[in-house]
């Protein structure tokens, strides 16, 4: 195991264990310091290395208050999960991108899931080709303040930018970057901020600006009206007209990474969180059922999706 991989586990090992020790009060009602909460739950995850992965389990309780769980958007209560996944500690670039389809993107460092796509879909049809962005505001999906609502299976996740988590893990510093989770294909996650120059780490750092845009005009089929951020389809990549790639993303230095690789960012725009994989995702993070739909239409594979033979962390030089 070579330092740069100690380094990261020993950081990541300390975050969880700080937040494991700080009770989240989530629970039925899910309400937490408000004083609706018929049964409290405390964050619980461990973190492991064995051989060529990472190996995390938890119970998906965050490490901050909650919104109010049910809500009048959300009828579901929080409720412990039994989360195993496996994260290679060697993540490859693979020839072409993978769609996320409606699993999630990976796991932050709290054992909470990142998933990105919405299974609400115009006409209740998954096969119209149009899909609600959980943040375009024509549907009310409960979201709570912290971008995050709950499965009827009692799984909180976040949908966009997890900022009770962020605000904890600056520890009230901002514009830094910060570390906060991993995606299923073993890259790692940052929030915002990124090196102006990314192969610079004296270069200062920036909000990242992703590389997609609305698109102009009028839907041709489906629900019709103008694209207006209502669904996923509504969406462009637009190469170079932000800092980040198609998969929202970029390769360089980080303060984990000192060597560099290719890491992905949570960004305050539009697609909030990556839609695509840029390595191969792992098969504990796969999930049985159809996938969502991307950007530009193109609906992925179930979770966990496409394989593909390694590739070399591209530059943007």
């Amino acid at each position: 195991m070579n330092q740069r991989i100690q380094t990261t586990f020993l950081l990541l090992s300390t975050v969880l264990a700080v937040a494991a020790q700080r009770p989240q009060f989530g629970g039925r009602g899910g309400f937490g310091q408000q004083g609706y909460s018929q049964q409290s739950y405390s964050n619980q995850v461990t973190l492991r290395i064995s051989g060529a992965y990472r190996y995390v389990s938890g119970n998906g309780i965050p490490v901050h208050q909650t919104g109010r769980f049910p809500n009048r958007n959300n009828p579901n209560s929080v409720r412990p999960q039994n989360n195993q996944f496996r994260l290679t500690m060697n993540p490859q670039v693979a020839p072409q991108p993978t769609p996320l389809g409606l699993g999630p993107l990976g796991i932050a460092v709290n054992g909470v899931l990142l998933e990105p796509g919405a299974a609400e879909f115009w006409q209740r049809n998954f096969n119209s080709g149009w899909q609600y962005e959980a943040k375009g505001g024509r549907i009310n999906l409960g979201l709570d303040e912290h971008n995050a609502h709950v499965q009827p299976t009692g799984s909180y996740h976040y949908h966009a930018m997890p900022v009770g988590l962020v605000n904890r893990l600056a520890q009230g510093r901002s514009n830094q970057m910060v570390l906060i989770g991993y995606a299923a294909d073993g890259f790692p996650i940052y929030a915002r901020w990124g090196y102006r120059n990314p192969l610079d780490p004296k270069s200062g750092v920036v909000a990242m600006k992703p590389s997609y845009r609305l698109r102009s005009g009028n839907r041709p089929n489906g629900p019709g009206g103008r694209f207006d951020g209502t669904f996923v389809q509504d969406y462009e990549y637009a190469k170079g007209t932000g800092h980040l790639d198609d998969c929202n993303g970029r390769f360089g230095v980080t303060p984990e990474y000192p060597d560099g690789i290719y890491h992905y960012f949570v960004t305050d725009q539009w697609p909030y969180l990556p839609r695509q994989f840029r390595g191969t995702p792992d098969s504990s993070f796969m999930r049985r059922g159809p996938g969502g739909g991307g950007p530009g239409g193109r609906r992925g594979p179930p979770r966990g999706g496409r394989r593909g033979p390694p590739g070399r962390p591209p530059s943007p030089f």
